[in-house]
């Protein structure tokens, strides 16, 4: 029967692969260059240098805004961009115009839109790590040891509101906020040498309005990377509006305008911390872009807040964003995105196939694969599929939960290890992903159900009169998973698990609650099981899941021990090469991060199950500049070269 079904699916696949026709939508105004021109022009294999560009052209709803010329809000130095390598995006020259509609299910995030807007300080191609090319910044230098960093700012760079982008928004980030120990209690371990709170604060010198050097006491040859993709990291920590920002800040501020900003935003409570959290509120991350106080708020973004309802968030162009196109013409080529705010993924995709959704990416499911498939034609989209840049499923027992019966049980190796021989690979595989997956080779995928009935039996856990396990106080041992629907895999992964593990007498309960609560009862260790994606092929990322299996020992470890709780010795050594990892090159990143998966195979910290997944795209059938080579996710960072064709 599985066999039959993945059959089924590959014929709709091939089948729909062989259907034409699309429902054009969202009509561009014009095109770049020329609003007679109907074709795009496939720009040359050869490099082409930004400084033999002499004419600069911009979108036409600009036309009418009293604005300055588009070469004078343009850096001297523009970037064209390279978000995707060559040999996976042959990159046409666009028209402007036209709305891209995506789709969110949380009022305040829409993943999609925060990756098309982010923009780190460097970047990599494809996200693949392989090499570091300037982004926000012109270029950099790194010292023989590997110590010193200095960085070239794009001379003439704009603020959104017209305002130059200097060396003093970079040591206002650095020195005024994150060397504040009121606004930034403990400085983050990536901007400590070693990679680790323990080592000695990164230290700032300003050469001049566009030059500046960051050092460490010790080599950091991960340093760049950090800046260009770990954490999906933007410009932010380091770079701030500092002529709008220090409006908010106590040292600069007028006093009593600072006091009617505090009352205006309700953090008026007669407390030192009063301009810190008013500040904080003000001050708008690339995490914070679809936030209601995030309008008019100076970025360097392609698409700038514009309204914000109960019902959708809107984006218009950023009329001073740094990148143009191979011919000239000022990105983004479309003119203006808008997120719907839904309920579920169950409303997206239902939103997909009335053809109201332009680009989705983050809450699709191969399980509704055919259903795309079949309503392509009438909903105006593509359905293609790409390589997924995370492990999607990864199930966490939280191994720090306060309850020291539950700690006893899930510190036993011996039961992680049941568990995950009682996990059936295949059947999740075909099930929840149409064979478009592989066996974890991270941990053991082994399928043996005596194996781990043994180990059970071995730790003393007997059944009760019902077949389930009981724990070492004699009353029955659950694991309640707590899930969001965040991904449309999860809620039935965890169903799916219910029944397997019930074959081997452990009971589990399911509840599905919403991503706040999600991320609060997490942050509070109060979460004692969930399935959540990690980024375990993305070396530089570091995200191996533990804040999720063990929540107190990672807030030890990144308070540099004054918070959490002390982890045991495998797990110091998990995180010490985890650190090492974080300032090593990327040939040497690479080998610890052989290591770290060994570490993983032996003490199965949390359960990868499945990897080499693939992961489908929904895009307008309409739409430029869209590939399924590659990672998917890597599609979302060339959104300012989308554009629709008709």
């Amino acid at each position: 029967m599985k066999g039959s079904i993945k059959l089924f699916f590959i014929f709709l696949l091939v089948l729909s692969m062989a259907i034409g026709g699309c429902t054009p939508k969202n009509e561009p105004s014009s095109t770049a260059k020329d609003s007679e021109k109907e074709d795009t022009v496939k720009e040359e294999e050869k490099v082409v240098d930004v400084t033999d560009i002499t004419e600069f052209e911009q979108a036409p709803m600009l036309d009418e805004r009293d604005l300055p010329p588009v070469k004078e809000r343009l850096p001297k130095e523009p970037k064209i961009p390279n978000e995707l390598p060559s040999d996976q995006l042959t990159v046409e020259i666009g028209k402007y115009g036209g709305t891209l509609n995506t789709v969110a299910q949380s009022v305040d995030w829409d993943p999609d839109l925060f990756v098309m807007n982010n923009e780190p300080l460097l970047n990599t191609p494809g996200i693949l790590g392989e090499e570091v090319t300037g982004n926000v910044l012109k270029d950099y230098e790194v010292s023989d040891d590997e110590k010193e960093f200095t960085f070239y700012m794009r001379e003439g760079l704009r603020w959104s509101d017209g305002e130059p982008v200097t060396t003093e928004d970079v040591r206002f980030a650095i020195e005024d906020v994150q060397f504040n120990e009121e606004i930034t209690p403990i400085l983050p371990a990536w901007l400590h040498s070693g990679g680790n709170v323990d080592g000695a604060p990164m230290k700032l010198e300003i050469v001049d309005e566009n030059t500046f050097k960051i050092s460490f006491d010790e080599p950091n040859g991960g340093f760049p990377i950090s800046l260009a993709i770990q954490s999906w990291r933007g410009y932010a920590d380091l770079l701030k509006p500092a002529h709008y920002l220090k409006k908010f800040h106590k040292d600069y501020a007028d006093p009593q305008e600072l006091q009617e900003s505090i009352k205006e935003n309700d953090f008026a409570e007669g407390e030192d911390t009063d301009w810190v959290n008013n500040f904080n509120y003000l001050d708008i991350t690339e995490r914070e872009l679809n936030h209601s106080n995030a309008v008019d708020f100076p970025v360097l973004y392609p698409w700038l807040p514009k309204e914000k309802t109960k019902t959708h968030v809107t984006f218009e162009r950023n009329p001073y964003y740094f990148k143009v196109d191979a011919e000239g013409n000022q990105l983004p080529y479309i003119d203006t995105l808008k997120s719907a705010i839904v309920q579920d993924t169950e409303v997206t995709a239902l939103k997909v196939i009335a053809g109201e959704v332009d680009f989705n990416r983050e809450a699709t499911a191969l399980t509704k694969m055919p259903v795309y498939r079949e309503n392509e034609e009438q909903g105006g989209y593509k359905a293609i599929l790409a390589d997924l840049h995370n492990t999607p499923s990864d199930v966490f027992l939280n191994l720090t939960y306060e309850d020291p019966v539950w700690r006893e049980v899930v510190q036993d190796l011996r039961f992680r290890q049941a568990l995950n021989y009682a996990i059936d690979r295949e059947e999740i595989i075909e099930t929840l992903y149409f064979g478009f997956a592989e066996p974890s080779t991270i941990i053991d995928s082994t399928f043996n159900i005596d194996k781990a009935n043994e180990l059970l039996d071995e730790m003393g856990m007997e059944k009760d009169s019902d077949g389930y396990r009981m724990g070492p106080d004699g009353k029955r041992f659950t694991i309640p998973f707590e899930v969001q629907a965040a991904a449309p895999d999860i809620v039935p992964l965890a169903e799916l698990l219910t029944e397997m593990w019930k074959e081997i007498g452990i009971h589990v309960t399911v509840k599905t609650i919403d991503e706040s609560l999600w991320g609060n009862k997490n942050e509070a260790n109060d979460l004692q099981a969930s399935i959540m994606w990690t980024h375990t092929p993305l070396y530089y990322m570091q995200d191996l899941g533990t804040g999720f299996w063990g929540r107190q020992w990672e807030s030890w470890r990144n308070s540099g021990g004054k918070k959490g709780e002390e982890p045991p010795e495998n797990v110091k050594k998990f995180y010490d090469l985890m650190a090492e990892m974080n300032v090593s090159n990327p040939e040497r990143a690479v080998e610890i991060m052989d290591e770290l998966r060994q570490e993983m195979h032996e003490n199965v910290y949390y359960f990868v199950h499945i990897e080499h997944v693939k992961q489908p795209l929904i895009v307008n059938a309409n739409l430029g500049n869209v590939t399924d080579g590659g990672l998917a996710i890597a599609i979302n960072f060339a959104g300012e070269q989308m554009f629709f064709k008709e």
